[in-house]
């Protein structure tokens, strides 16, 4: 098997040359691919030419232009390649956990977000690139998308955007120029107007913004397998985590503090005048706001008569192709790969209407239509402040999600970070037994997302919730594992099983509201109800 390896590698290296000399670099292979197709039919002079039969995960709101950019593929490639693919929508979100579920019937190519790189890379999910390829990807786009796609000094993928990330929208007949740099002026000039101010820092992703600001930290290491959280450098509880605190209570505590991020606000019963949100709400904020669309970054904060400025993290899409025993069918992949996130396809999503993704490559962030995007202009300013979103534990997006709630309802700042610093401790000493163990977390029982509520093990193997909660039509609930984001269920509109995915609904287990336990099935992923 070594030695089949071997040859396959070495194949793979020679393709790359090749590739390289005719000016498209394709990467080397991986030290363990996966099972593939058998090789296809080639010539002397066109090596990679012949079908190649794909399978390929993209976001929703691009299958069809994704679709269309392999049918230009396949026309203008002069190598002979056609790529036969059967494109299905899975979000950058649930494409690594179902590509580290089961790599062999994954994706050959998927997009995703850059924070799952490294259990991508740790499940062998991701084919490293060889040296050509490598060097295509540093030359044609931003800093912070080569850090994204690489682990160390290796690449694993080709950066497709370099736009995830929040900044402000705002009302322009509220929000004066001159107020929009101070969240002081924002939070008065919102409570004057009797408009709202939407900021959702009751989630651990925006959070951040406040105690980045003041230099506090908050990263997390991994065993050397990458699949075990062994510790945290978090200095959130701490004399700058308290400056962080205290502009993050004149927020919470303000009558016009919305915990919400959706422009969908700006039309509500009582209007926000500011929704801080990211670049796939612009069409919707744009749509709400009319001539009165405003742009921004965050704003500053001051505390004792020193000035921050709201931080938050930033990330890129990436796409990562999945490695393969068929060496030609490997090549293929990355010479697609690198079409998909080149400079034209970049521009179709980035000027497209339903879409409008920003572009990572460096000739797009040149263009007039990326600088006549004030969205875009805004993210990209933005990112000067923020900070990457690496590797985090499952369980710290509800933990830090926590102390922005408890402050609001009037916990003591102090308190609230001891709180958070104990609960992030606790992880490291959790039992084998509460890390298999699944528990339910939603809008029920009396909680909203911020509890799990424990599950036994019965006879039969399933797990079942201990009490029996009164559950609402509309209500929505998920089962997880270790009290943690990393493993957990929801279902499809279809019923089926969805790890990772949509809430579950009674509507969508087919009963009424009513008094149920809950009911999970370890072997299957099926979530059921049982009437009390």
């Amino acid at each position: 098997m070594k030695k089949y390896l071997s040859i396959i590698l070495a194949l793979v290296m020679c393709l790359s040359l090749f590739a390289g000399c005719a000016g498209n670099e394709t990467p080397a292979g991986n030290d363990t691919p996966t099972q593939g197709s058998e090789p296809a039919p080639s010539t002397n002079d066109k090596p990679l030419a012949g079908t190649y039969d794909i399978k390929v995960w993209v976001a929703e709101n691009i299958v069809e232009l994704t679709k269309s950019q392999i049918t230009k593929f396949n026309e203008t490639n002069d190598q002979g390649i056609v790529i036969n693919a059967t494109v299905e929508p899975v979000g950058e979100g649930d494409a690594a956990t179902a590509m580290t579920n089961d790599v062999e019937a994954g994706a050959d190519l998927f997009g995703f977000a850059q924070d799952q790189a490294a259990r991508l890379i740790t499940a062998g999910a991701l084919q490293q690139l060889g040296a050509g390829a490598s060097e295509w990807v540093k030359a044609n786009n931003d800093a912070d998308a080569i850090v994204a796609a690489s682990a160390g000094d290796a690449v694993y993928a080709y950066p497709m955007t370099s736009d995830n990330g929040y900044f402000m929208y705002y009302d322009k007949s509220v929000i004066s120029e001159e107020d929009i740099g101070s969240l002081e002026a924002l939070i008065a000039a919102c409570e004057e107007a009797g408009r709202n101010f939407s900021f959702e820092v009751e989630n651990g992703w925006y959070i951040p913004s406040f105690f980045f600001a003041t230099g506090c930290v908050s990263e997390w290491q991994m065993d050397e397998e990458g699949k075990k959280f062994v510790s945290v450098n978090d200095n959130f509880n701490s004399e700058a985590g308290i400056v962080a605190a205290t502009a993050l209570q004149k927020l919470v505590t303000s009558t016009s503090f919305v915990n919400s991020s959706q422009t969908a606000d700006f039309s509500a019963a009582v209007p926000s005048a500011i929704v801080v949100s990211g670049t796939w709400n612009y069409a919707n904020a744009k749509s709400q706001l009319g001539e009165n669309f405003g742009v921004a970054i965050l704003p500053s904060f001051e505390v004792e008569g020193k000035t921050y400025q709201l931080s938050g993290f930033k990330g890129c899409k990436l796409i990562g192709v999945k490695p393969q025993t068929d060496a030609l069918k490997a090549a293929a992949l990355n010479q697609l790969a690198q079409y998909l996130t080149g400079y034209d396809c970049q521009m179709e999503r980035l000027t497209n209407e339903n879409v409008g993704w920003g572009p990572s490559n460096l000739q797009a962030q040149q263009t007039e239509e990326f600088k006549n995007a004030p969205h875009l202009i805004a993210m990209y300013a933005q990112k000067a402040f923020a900070r990457p979103q690496g590797q985090i534990h499952g369980s710290w997006w509800d933990i830090s999600a926590k102390i922005a709630k408890s402050i609001k309802e009037g916990t003591d700042i102090e308190t609230a970070l001891a709180t958070y610093q104990a609960e992030m401790e606790a992880l490291f000493t959790m039992s084998d037994e509460v890390l298999k163990a699944w528990t339910v977390i939603g809008a029920i029982g009396g909680t909203n997302w911020d509890t799990d509520l424990p599950m036994t093990k019965q006879e039969d193997g399933t797990w079942k919730s201990d009490e029996a909660y009164e559950i609402a039509e509309g209500v929505e609930f998920k089962v997880r594992q270790g009290k943690s984001w990393d493993n957990n269920f929801g279902m499809n509109d279809d019923g089926t099983a969805a790890n990772n995915g949509a809430n579950v609904t009674l509507a969508k287990l087919g009963v009424a509201a009513g008094n149920y336990f809950i009911v999970f099935d370890e072997a299957t992923g099926l979530i059921s109800v049982v009437a009390a």
